[in-house]
């Protein structure tokens, strides 16, 4: 399911938007608070971005740049601004396609189909900082986990060890392999360490309640368990 960040100010368009997509099968996230954008992009990792030009603090372009700054994420702009220079000024910051309004809903769904298959099933994923698992979102760059709201900065082998383990989710991933990925070898490794490590790891997760999300498979090694809700 592609996710999709709604950033409209505007009740009566938010609401419309937002409940079209729902039922066209897309993952809607809407903004609450204009000064927290990007920090919502963080968390989220959409998919595809729908960005009004006038906002209440910073304006689209602002956003759009932001956003460009760490992400090649679609980003399409909605607005009432109809003149040719508002649609180039938002094209040479980022934009993917700029509509204006009132628009058709049918119109904005074919151009967000078109934009998501050209980004994603013909051309690939978009590389991005960002790793998800059901909601988990683990910063690449800053090495901090965001969970709900909640982040938990990361020693380098918590970082290694969870990256791993939400790259293969419900897979089980052997504890060789895992220190294979933290130490680049698995000969002269205490097998404890791996042991103390993910110990230290759980301690953490369960600051932010999530201390039963590493599962150990014994005799195998570790995986991911679902997330509720």
């Amino acid at each position: 399911m592609h996710k999709i960040l709604l950033v409209e100010d505007d009740v009566t368009i938010n609401t419309l938007v937002k409940k079209n997509l729902e039922q066209w099968g897309y993952a809607v996230t809407d903004i609450a608070d204009f000064t927290q954008v990007l920090q919502v992009f963080t968390q989220t990792e959409p998919h595809l971005v729908l960005l009004d030009l006038t906002l209440p603090f910073f304006n689209g372009y602002y956003w759009c740049q932001e956003i460009r700054k760490v992400s090649k994420v679609p980003i399409v702009f909605l607005s009432s601004h109809d003149q040719a220079m508002d649609i180039v000024m938002a094209i040479n910051m980022g934009a993917d396609d700029y509509v204006t309004k009132p628009f058709e809903m049918t119109v904005l769904l074919a151009k967000i189909q078109g934009i998501l298959r050209r980004s994603y099933e013909f051309g690939g994923e978009v590389e991005s900082s960002l790793l998800d698992y059901q909601g988990l979102v683990l910063d690449l760059k800053t090495t901090q986990l965001h969970y709900q709201g909640q982040t938990l900065d990361l020693t380098k082998n918590e970082f290694q060890i969870l990256q791993v383990l939400m790259r293969h989710g419900h897979q089980v991933v052997s504890r060789e392999d895992l220190m294979q990925a933290l130490w680049q070898s698995d000969l002269f490794i205490d097998d404890n360490t791996l042991t103390v490590n993910v110990t230290r790891l759980r301690k953490k997760l369960g600051d932010v309640g999530l201390d039963q999300l590493i599962v150990t498979k014994k005799g195998l090694g570790y995986c991911l368990a679902a997330l509720e809700g």
